[in-house]
């Protein structure tokens, strides 16, 4: 044990995963087209189903289905035997995971699917197991060594079965054209939901906005900004578009300036930053913070440039963005 070391292990174990994953990289082929043309057709969901380590593999592929759009859901073999076959139909496809092929727990459920005509894909290291024979479509994933070499634990086997089903839920998710905005009615919470937002999600708008004419007296602006509370107000032309902004950091760089006499047009910063209603909330933020002229305000506006809402820094980070 005097000998061991930990970094070496990790750089070891890493490497035969990479070298793995090179080797998935390379089999990808027309089966596995086939298999996402088959699976962009049918009208039911898709059941994600495998034992053990295979079995954890196939609840997040499941979920990472689910998340980009195609319906999914993780049934186990154990379970399904006692009942649950019941909740696959026809219209449905069983994706099954298992390195050897030959799980025992999987043959109720392949039978099913081969009684059933359930089409069934296969996720397995050997082509001529029983899951491989059984399976209308086969993805077959290159035999690599585990990195646990002498009790060959699960490892790189299910690492390749996992990217296999990411792939699987990318190249579904691009066939469909699903969106960012899709995404995000599956992620409506956290950081990434909030990500997926937009502008228009989050603003304060109507009577919430502080704006005032450009001709209206320095107090009068003052007054806007306190009641409002966002540390600003906007400045508006005659025609009742965005002209500028009027800052707190304005006012003080004006300060004893005959400032109460002056009007708002005489104070304000000209064509502020702004943003428009459909624009990402991680957009906008990232509009509010690059460089070195950050701003904690960001005015929505319309192709006229007539103000739609207000932004506040403090809304995205209340929001879960960072």
């Amino acid at each position: 044990m005097t000998d061991f070391d930990p970094v070496a292990s990790a750089r070891r174990v890493i490497a035969l995963e990479r070298d793995g994953l090179d080797a998935l990289a390379n089999s990808v082929d027309e089966a596995f087209a086939n298999t996402v043309e088959r699976l962009g057709k049918i009208h039911g969901r898709l059941i994600c189903s495998g034992v053990g380590k295979s079995g954890h593999v196939a609840r997040k592929i499941a979920a990472t289905l689910a998340s980009t759009g195609t319906l999914a859901y993780y049934i186990h073999p154990t379970e399904a035997s006692h009942g649950d076959l019941g909740m696959i139909t026809p219209d449905d496809a069983v994706l099954a995971l298992s390195k050897s092929g030959e799980t025992r727990e999987l043959g109720d459920l392949i039978a099913y699917c081969r009684r059933f005509a359930v089409p069934l894909i296969g996720m397995t290291t050997q082509a001529d197991s029983t899951l491989a024979r059984a399976a209308d479509h086969r993805l077959i994933l290159p035999d690599a060594p585990e990195a646990c070499g002498e009790t060959r634990a699960p490892t790189t086997s299910t690492t390749l079965m996992m990217a296999l089903g990411d792939a699987l839920a990318v190249a579904l998710l691009e066939r469909r054209g699903f969106t960012a905005a899709d995404f995000k009615t599956f992620h409506p919470g956290g950081a990434l939901g909030a990500a997926l937002a937009t502008a228009a999600d989050i603003m304060h708008a109507g009577e919430a906005m502080p704006l005032i004419a450009g001709s209206a007296p320095m107090s009068d602006v003052l007054i806007e900004m306190t009641v409002k509370s966002f540390g600003c107000a906007g400045i508006l032309d005659d025609d009742g578009r965005l002209a500028g902004i009027i800052t707190d950091g304005d006012l003080r760089r004006h300060m004893g300036d005959g400032l109460i006499d002056k009007p708002a047009h005489a104070i304000m910063t000209p064509n502020p930053k702004t943003g428009f209603p459909g624009m990402l909330a991680a957009d906008a933020m990232r509009e509010m913070t690059a460089g070195k002229a950050k701003i904690i305000q960001l005015f929505i506006v319309d192709p006229e440039q007539r103000p739609q809402g207000i932004l506040h820094l403090h809304d995205l980070l209340r929001a879960g963005l960072k």
